[in-house]
This record gives C-alpha cells, sequence and structure tokens, in this order.
C-alpha cells in the first residue's frame, strides 16, 4: 500500500520529511518552496487516492500561484506535529 493510498498515513510521511528537513538546517522558504513543488508534482502527475486528496487536487487546480503557494504553506503547518518525533 502507497503512503498515498491513507490520509492518515500521508501526514505522518510529510511530516517525517518535514522534521529531516528541519533536522538537516532547510529554512522555512526552502521548505515552503519545495512544498510548493511537491504539490504541483502531485497535482499534474499522481492520481488522488482518498477524498482528502481529491479536494487539496481540485482547490490546487483552481487556484493561482500565489493561492497554490498559500495551499502547500498551509500542508505544511498542518504536517508539522505528524509523523515520528
Amino acid at each position: 500500500m502507497s503512503v498515498l493510498d491513507n490520509w492518515e498515513q500521508w501526514k505522518d510521511f510529510l511530516g517525517d520529511r518535514l522534521h529531516q528537513a528541519s533536522d538537516e538546517g532547510m529554512s522555512a522558504n526552502v521548505v515552503s518552496d519545495v512544498a510548493y513543488q511537491v504539490g504541483e508534482y502531485l497535482a499534474q502527475q499522481v492520481e488522488p487516492k482518498n477524498e482528502q486528496e481529491r479536494v487539496l487536487a481540485e482547490l490546487w487546480n483552481v487556484a493561482d500561484e500565489q493561492e497554490q503557494h498559500a495551499i502547500a504553506n498551509m500542508m505544511v503547518k498542518l504536517v508539522q506535529n505528524e509523523g515520528s518525533h
């Protein structure tokens, strides 16, 4: 099963990657840019696997670039307390 199949597993996965980036000294601006790039990739290349991902994909597709950056930043905030610490 892919981490994309289950919303809670996806959030844990993202949280773990966020903690790893932070532990390695990645700045908040770089994390934000990477989150945007990941969002752009997922929206263009990956079929949503659950309802939450479908909603995010639909929001991403109707948003302009500034709004997409805001969505990416909200996802970072959402998962900052997820994953193993």
